[in-house]
């Protein structure tokens, strides 16, 4: 007699069902394992066989054999422990009266005494769970993950097999578990809008980059205050929502890394020498990268000129489809990557390229060679180029300087008026656009003027489709419905910027040309 059990397995953040089929017939004593298991789930017989004996089944002269379907995909990790196990007990005749739901799943690894242990992407095979259409999910109890409450789906929490073999056989219920703590995480702010002086321009374009999710470049001399402007950024991000927050725990536990918040956004910050494959991801076993550790945050890549070419390319890819995706000889893995990209570097390899106290010692072969490492494509995909210089503190006050907490406020209410419009959390600068213009295009003689202004520029068609998303962030922070011509003067301006002046334009100058 078969059994059929249902896990679920992962690839990548994506989960998929698994149909673990066991059979237990007499004959010689053996336990194999098919469908493609790597080393973690071929010892799952191990493991199985010894939780087994000391729950009191010993596997004597009997052979089983575990079909792991689809049979076509490699399975990776000891996810299936517990579901082999049931599957076991059930084909050999163990369980008399226990009824296995055909709308449950199980999932966790096990000890040799029959303890349940938690597993790397429980968080992601819970959420997969849902999307299979699973009522009820048994799985071990991991104090380290938030409470999850999804409709429709009943999470069981279970210690050891005894206390499963219990719940299916009505028997009873189980003993009371320390539930997750739910406290209210307090938000800390180490860097605060309030104690950056000056660059009223930069922390402008800050804001719309935060209400939009658009990207920005920064360059200028060294000490001009590129970094402090980037590690601010975060305080001005509004709280992640309870979906974002399962992302991000399900992608730090995938690649084993710790986060320090649950709520805020995270920040990702890796040196110029970190490898492509620890920035985009992979490895002989698929793990995230840092663009997918910044998920639903931030990623600032400072001193981006010091980056390798190859790896800056290889940004191309999750900065245009907010995913990343890693082909391996087994398999092939998807990962998303929605963040906001933030980068600082000079203006030449000595840094003071336009400074008006320091001789730039470069020649122009060296610039270009540096500027260079920075392609077309990558500059296509950033929204907001700005250049910095240092602020001299005589003409600036210490004092009344806007906190990031008022900053906070107007982001998150022009990020409203985003999901108001489009009906689900997304901003302008994801948002397709077909469905960025449907409501409100642009008139015709905005259209024309922005083209011929284009043409001067050479702007690509990429960069007019940013600078129409930027125009419509920039409008809703305004409160305004339809893209007005101030809008689209203020989104040209962040990309007129002139490297050697390091000078913003005026938007009014632009605006008069419309």
């Amino acid at each position: 007699m078969s059994a059929k059990i249902t896990s679920i397995g992962l690839k990548g953040l994506e989960g998929y069902r698994v149909q673990v089929e066991a059979q237990v017939k007499e004959g010689i004593e053996s336990f194999i394992i098919v469908g493609l298991p790597d080393a973690s789930v071929k010892e799952s017989r191990e493991r199985v066989s010894a939780a087994l004996y000391s729950m009191g089944f010993p596997i004597v002269d009997l052979k089983v054999v575990i079909n792991l379907s689809p049979a076509e995909v490699k399975k990776n990790g000891p996810l299936f422990d517990l579901a082999i196990a049931i599957g076991v007990l059930k084909s050999g005749g163990f369980l008399k009266q226990e009824k296995i739901p055909s709308d449950a799943g199980f999932i966790g690894a096990l000890s040799l005494d029959g303890t349940i242990l938690p597993v790397e992407g429980m968080i992601a095979a819970i959420l997969a769970a849902k999307h299979l259409g699973l009522r009820k999910l048994f799985l071990p109890f991991d104090s380290t993950i938030p409470r999850i409450d999804i409709n429709d789906l009943e999470l069981i929490y279970v210690q050891n097999l005894q206390d499963v073999l219990d719940l299916l056989g009505g028997r009873q219920p189980l003993p009371f578990i320390q539930p997750i703590s739910t406290f209210e995480e307090q938000r800390v702010v180490e860097r605060d809008f309030n104690q950056i002086i000056g660059h009223e321009f930069a922390k402008r374009a800050l804001e719309i980059a935060a209400s939009g999710e658009h990207f920005v470049l920064m360059d200028g001399p060294p000490g001009c205050g590129k970094s402090l402007l980037a590690e601010t950024f975060p305080s001005i991000l509004p709280p992640l929502s309870k979906e974002a927050q399962l992302e991000k725990i399900s992608l730090y536990q995938l690649a084993c890394a710790p986060y320090d918040s649950l709520t805020m956004p995270p920040y990702r910050h890796p040196h110029h020498s970190a490898s492509a494959v620890s920035i985009i991801g992979g490895g002989t076993n698929p793990k995230p990268g840092e663009v997918s550790l910044a998920h639903r945050g931030v990623l600032f890549l400072d001193e981006l000129g010091e980056f390798s070419k190859k790896t800056l390319d290889m940004l191309r890819q999750p900065l245009e489809n907010e995913k990343v995706t890693i082909s391996r000889v087994h398999s092939t893995v998807t990962y998303p990557a929605k963040f906001i990209f933030i980068a600082a570097m000079n203006s030449c390899p000595c840094g003071y390229l336009g400074s008006n106290r320091n001789y730039c010692t470069c020649s122009v072969k060296q610039i270009n060679t540096y500027r260079n490492r920075v392609s077309g494509p990558i500059l296509d995909r950033i929204d907001i180029l700005l250049s910095l210089r240092p602020v001299n503190l005589h003409d600036h006050s210490f004092q009344g300087i806007e906190s990031s907490e008022s900053v906070r406020r107007r982001v998150q209410d022009a990020r409203e008026r985003q999901y108001q419009r489009y009906g689900k959390e997304i901003c302008n600068a994801s948002v397709p656009f077909e469905q960025l213009i449907d409501k409100y295009p642009l008139t015709r003689e905005q259209q024309d003027k922005l083209q011929s202004l284009s043409i001067a520029q050479g702007y690509s068609n990429r960069v007019q489709i940013k600078i129409i998303r930027l125009a419509r962030t920039i409008a809703d922070m305004r409160g305004e419905k339809a893209i007005t011509n101030e809008a689209l003067a203020e989104a040209l301006s962040l990309r007129q910027i002139d490297r050697g002046n390091m000078i913003p334009p005026d938007p009014q100058q632009i605006v008069s040309e419309f």
